[in-house]
């Protein structure tokens, strides 16, 4: 029998719980052992018929002087005590499985070190795609090839708020309620909205794609909500889609990275991406193209992901798995080298002729219905070469970049 406890019944915790409960017998079966829930730590009263109160633990100390437990789940969120106790864990030989990406993104290089010194194992694939499996293929199935670009919508409440936005016309404030009310968004946003969640994820994505330590603090990072009814329309008359994208690619052996609302055209593999679904787009120099697409979140969903790296770890018990993702820095190209086409709404009065002598050859764009202003598309031109060009221009009213693929 082996023997697993659990760091916090919240959302994701209780899915784990359930999970193994729900599928102990298959589980059991594949790894020809019978896995069991020791322990569930977690301060809360529950009601007197939830299954966990007959492995309700209070204190930390008693699953980490255990040595029957030989796999901790880590579900607890935030970097601390997250952060001290898996590494308590991970020291007394324990593997630890995670989906707690804010500790990850941060330690990641550290504890996967700490993990392979103790002959244990650090997971988190639930950390970045949720019910997505996406860091066990770039680390094992992409191990062959160069990754050259990885784009994803990688938050499931950004995505639904502009799926909503687009589909039923509404204003980002009318979705962004709905969204809270049915418990796709927190009752505080900012994480989601202003894209600091996609940024921790791609952090991650990138460090294990370049074997080096991405900090999520050097990405440059843009949320949605400067996005309006008026950028929809104008998507749609180009065609287009706006969607949050976390994205990094490499360029002349240099990588780039940032998190930014970005217009997609029909052609582009993420286009049809809707809802609180996620997608992650891969490009190999080898394999070319991958889509992985699924509930990128969720209770059972992320949950499944935790309990197949719960599998993972009592199937190399003892022995650590290789992850190449070492504590060196790894230096982001200067996100003003990085290009892109530009979309610009301004005010009706801005001189096209002025607009045509800063960016050249550019795609004007109005609207059917009688507008104070109208939009311009650029040629692909560098960010810092944009940046000083549009600072010329007084009645910019809507900037977003244009992903060229």
């Amino acid at each position: 029998m082996i023997n697993a406890a659990i760091l916090g019944y919240g959302t994701v915790g209780s899915g784990v719980f359930e999970v193994i409960r729900t599928n102990q017998k298959s589980i059991s079966k594949r790894i020809g052992k019978e896995l069991r829930v020791k322990y569930v730590l977690d301060k809360k009263e529950f009601p007197a018929d939830d299954p966990v109160n007959e492995v309700l633990c209070r204190n930390f100390e008693t699953i980490v002087n255990d040595p029957e437990i030989s796999i901790v789940v880590e579900v607890l969120g935030g970097v601390e005590p997250s952060y001290t106790w898996v590494s308590e864990c991970l020291k007394r030989g324990k593997s630890v499985c995670t989906s707690n990406k804010e500790l990850v993104a941060k330690h990641g290089a550290e504890l996967i070190a700490l993990a392979k010194e103790n002959d244990a194992n650090f997971l988190f694939e639930a950390s970045v795609g949720g019910g997505i499996p996406i860091i066990r293929p770039i680390n094992e199935s992409l191990s062959a090839d160069e990754i050259t670009e990885i784009t994803g919508i990688l938050n499931g409440t950004t995505n639904y708020i502009l799926t909503k936005m687009s589909d039923e016309g509404l204003d980002f404030d009318a979705v962004l309620k709905e969204a809270q009310e049915k418990g796709y968004a927190e009752l505080h946003p900012e994480a989601d909205v202003e894209g600091y969640d996609a940024c921790r994820k791609i952090a991650i994505l990138t460090s294990l794609a370049y074997g080096q330590q991405v900090d999520y603090e050097d990405i440059y990072t843009e949320g949605i909500t400067k996005i309006t009814d008026a950028d929809i329309k104008y998507a749609k008359a180009l065609n287009k889609s706006i969607k949050l994208l976390g994205t990094s690619c490499k360029i002349d052996g240099q990588v780039y990275a940032m998190v930014c609302p970005m217009m997609i055209g029909k052609d582009h593999p993420l286009y049809s991406v809707k809802d609180v679904f996620n997608a992650v787009f891969v490009n190999g120099n080898m394999v070319d193209d991958l889509m992985f697409y699924g509930r990128g979140a969720g209770k059972l969903p992320t949950a499944s992901a935790v309990a197949a790296d719960m599998v993972e770890a009592v199937r190399h018990l003892g022995r650590s798995l290789p992850i190449i993702w070492g504590s060196e820095k790894l230096e982001l190209g200067n996100i003003g080298d990085f290009k892109h086409a530009f979309f610009v709404r301004v005010s009706a009065d801005t001189p096209k002729e002025a607009v045509e002598k800063a960016f050249g050859n550019v795609k004007i764009v109005t609207l059917e219905e009688k507008t104070d202003e109208y939009a311009f598309v650029t040629s692909i031109i560098k960010e810092k070469d944009f940046q000083k060009k549009i600072k010329d221009f007084k009645s910019v009213n809507s900037v977003i970049r244009l992903n060229a693929k």
